[in-house]
């Protein structure tokens, strides 16, 4: 079968911090229908505001052949979908494909013969042609390979990094077949001027995908885990990973909580479907426990600097800094400030949230929480820096001691503070 470049007519499927950066670029050049179930959010795109804030007006005004709709038929007139809902996990850390499954069935109703289905959900390899295709094959009535091929280019998004966009990461490719895998690879190759990596199947592509952030998960959990050890030693973490970082090849990870829409996730995708194969990993469960329980250990350490210097707990006012999951950011996706928020309630602590990048409703929505319209002006009992905004590093010492008193305690998670204001660091 014959694809072309210039008959393509391309829908994006998922208008979120994936999937509006690469329609944007795509409809600066060609005809994109760019589609979400949400129609709020469509109109908010077509008035050209992004509420994730990874596209300005300008770049939105930019796009001049985008084309925003919740209506599923018209996709019909396009013949390559690109899939880019989010693939989270449920209560049990297990995979959550019901996004993807059900853009499957969306797409089913509208391909037609000769039409490629892309994919860049993150998944576990194997999930692209044993999960969604068979539901396309069922909803359309079509066969995979004869009728209709697939393609998968995982996302490299980084929610917040105005240096490392869409167009200037790499792109790892894949088709179902040599031929729609040299397509897929030419059509992103006409946007993404950091070139493209053509993999040899989709299979490895998923494989690549998922473990580009095990590897970070796993480098993480090692220094959460040395810092755990550095502070019941008494020693200053960061002045060890500075004193390490003086070596060529030392690796500049630092100590935190680990949340997002990937590192705290994809790990779990690929020890499911090492599990189901009959493979027990060891090592990657090691690092995602280390990970999940930052929360827990931070929590329970400021409650104990609290008690060890008198502060009745029960009853006493801490003060958030930050909520979402990384700095000069909106996005809240898994963040595991959260789970701080949950174990001080667990002692009956008053927590107050402070984040001038979040939006009040979906914290809300989102989590229960209710969210500080302005900068806070009370004194806390506690004071947790959990999140590096520039807004909270620009902040002056008198600012920030002036939300609390002499006895407070200030735990600084990203060395904001200098050591003489925080009390405590990770």
């Amino acid at each position: 079968m014959d694809f072309s470049l210039e008959d393509t007519k391309i829908a994006i499927i998922g208008l979120g911090y994936v999937g509006l950066p690469l329609a944007v670029e795509f409809g600066k050049t060609r005809n994109v229908i760019g589609f979400d179930i949400n129609q709020q959010r469509v109109n908010e795109l077509s008035d050209r505001h992004d509420f994730t804030l990874e596209c300005s007006s300008e770049e939105l005004a930019e796009a001049k052949f985008l084309h925003y709709t919740s209506n599923l038929e018209q996709l019909k007139q396009c013949n390559v979908y690109i899939v880019t809902v989010p693939t989270p996990i449920d209560d049990h850390k297990r995979p959550d494909l019901t996004p993807l499954i059900k853009a499957s069935e969306s797409l089913g109703k509208v391909i037609t013969k000769g039409d490629i289905v892309i994919y860049e959900s993150t998944v576990y390899p194997g999930a692209t042609e044993e999960d969604c295709i068979p539901v396309l094959e069922r909803v359309s009535g079509l066969t995979f390979n004869k009728d209709f091929f697939a393609g998968y280019s995982p996302e490299r998004i980084n929610p917040g990094d105005k240096e490392h966009r869409v167009t200037t990461i790499k792109k790892v490719t894949a088709g179902s077949t040599p031929e729609v895998a040299d397509f897929v690879d030419a059509l992103y190759g006409t946007i993404i001027v950091a070139g493209t990596h053509k993999a040899s199947s989709i299979k490895v592509a998923e494989a690549a995908k998922v473990i580009e952030n095990t590897q970070r998960d796993l480098n993480i959990a090692l220094i959460n885990e040395l810092a755990l050890i550095f502070n019941k030693l008494d020693i200053d973490t960061e002045e060890v990973l500075k004193a390490a970082g003086t070596k060529w090849n030392f690796l500049p990870f630092r100590p935190g909580l680990v949340g997002g829409h990937c590192i705290g996730v994809d790990p779990y995708y690929l020890t499911y479907k090492a599990e189901s194969i009959g493979y027990h990993p060891e090592v990657i469960l090691a690092g995602r426990r280390i990970n999940d329980n930052m929360a827990s250990y931070v929590a329970s350490q400021l409650v104990k600097a609290m008690l060890k210097k008198g502060i009745q707990v029960k009853g006493a006012n801490v003060l958030l800094m930050g909520l979402t999951f990384k700095e000069n950011c909106p996005d809240l996706r898994n963040t595991k400030v959260v789970d701080i928020i949950t174990e001080l309630n667990e002692y009956n602590v008053n927590v107050d949230v402070y984040d001038p990048w979040v939006n009040p409703t979906e914290a809300k929505h989102e989590y229960g929480i209710e969210v500080l319209a302005e900068k806070p002006a009370a004194t806390y009992d506690g004071m947790v820096m959990a999140v590096a905004h520039d807004e909270f590093k620009a902040m002056t010492q008198v600012e920030l001691k002036s939300l609390t008193n002499a006895e407070s305690i200030i735990y600084d998670l990203k060395y904001i503070l200098s050591a003489e204001i925080a009390d405590m660091r990770l």
